[in-house]
């Protein structure tokens, strides 16, 4: 169960509409495809979806990583894909979308060499997972015909990106409340609120008659103690995400006492690291919440196994390739994620 030869592409997938967040605006998701082949002619597929306020990775550094990877693992025998997987991560630390794309591969091809689905490698059948669907940052009208649009395709479950001023993000989320009155509602700020910015949209949303359900990363990613200190101020949860990466990040949270939810990326932590963070939260008795990039099926359908294996996520937003206009494979819209093997059970033909 060898490698025997790496492929490394772009891959470059139009948006539906340009999705904004407080770190910056997305017109198009420049991603990496990384195809791993073995010496029997199984062919694993991974992907990687770099965003540079995020992850620190253009997509062309990305392509050069994913490269050189390549390098390094062509040979390898499958059967250790731990001991890959950890390597990947020592020689290109910080690489993330990169590791993300090359790791998957590898255990995507491991897995159909098996004949096995990913997500028993994490515990678990391939079952279906439903997720949320997330709401840019947009004008109030704007954002009431897309929340009005995903309650008609069945999602009941909406995330809301806010962090810019309160009383914009304000009128935003009433406007989706007033389109989806029986959705749940999380908000998430990626960064841009300190921990008063977040006390005054909670309360003042509270007193427009709003529920928010939880708030995600209403401070900078380094702001460990402003995070903890936004979790003692709020009356709802509030999650982790770009203060959490590793499975080191998980344990300095929880000692922290920084946050109710953990949103576990591979993206941002690679596939098996992330299975780690997931372990970590759930002794720590914090929640699970699972999130994406702009991923295609590819990236969105390997998390996606990972939660069936688990077991123990509450929150799902695996959205990434809702947001595309169009897709590697098939699929239809709305909340639903069927998954199957072997692998992560997706194939790409371009």
């Amino acid at each position: 169960m060898n490698v025997d030869a790496v492929a490394v592409e772009p891959l470059d997938l139009p948006l539906r509409e340009p999705f904004e967040i407080a770190l910056g605006t997305q017109h198009a998701a420049e991603n990496v495809l990384v195809r791993v082949e073995t010496d029997s002619g199984v062919v694993g597929v991974g992907e990687g979806s770099p965003d540079p306020p995020v992850t620190g990775e253009t997509r062309e550094a990305t392509l050069a990583t994913c490269r050189a990877a390549a390098d390094l693992i062509e040979g390898r025998d499958l059967r250790n894909y731990r001991e890959l997987g950890r390597m990947l991560h020592r020689t290109f630390p910080g690489a993330v979308s990169a590791v993300f794309a090359v790791e998957t591969a590898i255990l995507d091809a491991y897995c159909r060499e098996r004949a096995m689905p990913l997500s028993e490698l994490f515990g678990g059948p391939p079952e279906t997972v439903e997720t949320d669907l997330t709401i840019g940052i947009c004008e109030p009208a704007e954002a009431r015909k897309r929340a009005t649009r995903a309650t008609q395709e069945g999602f009941d479950h909406l995330k809301l990106k806010v962090g810019t001023e309160v009383s914009a993000d304000l009128e935003r989320l009433v406007a989706v409340r007033e389109a989806a009155p029986d959705a749940t509602l999380a908000v998430d700020a990626n960064q841009g609120w300190t921990p008063k910015e977040a006390e005054r949209f909670v309360t003042a949303a509270t007193e427009r008659g709003v529920e928010v359900a939880l708030v995600e990363q209403p401070v900078p990613a380094d702001d460990v103690t402003g995070l903890a200190r936004a979790r003692e101020r709020l009356p709802v949860a509030v999650a982790a995400d770009e203060s959490l990466f590793t499975p080191a990040d998980a344990v300095r949270l929880v000692r922290e006492e920084a946050a109710d939810v953990f949103n576990v990326k591979l993206g941002k932590s690679g596939v098996l690291a992330a299975a780690d963070i997931a372990r970590v939260a759930t002794a720590a008795n914090r929640e699970l919440m699972v999130g994406c990039m702009l991923e295609s099926a590819v990236g969105i359908h390997t998390s996606a196994h990972l939660v069936a294996g688990v077991g123990t996520f509450s929150h799902v937003d695996l959205d990434g390739n809702q947001l595309l206009a169009e897709d590697v494979t098939e699929r239809e819209r709305g909340p639903v994620i069927d998954i199957e093997g072997p692998g992560h059970g997706v194939s790409v033909e371009r």
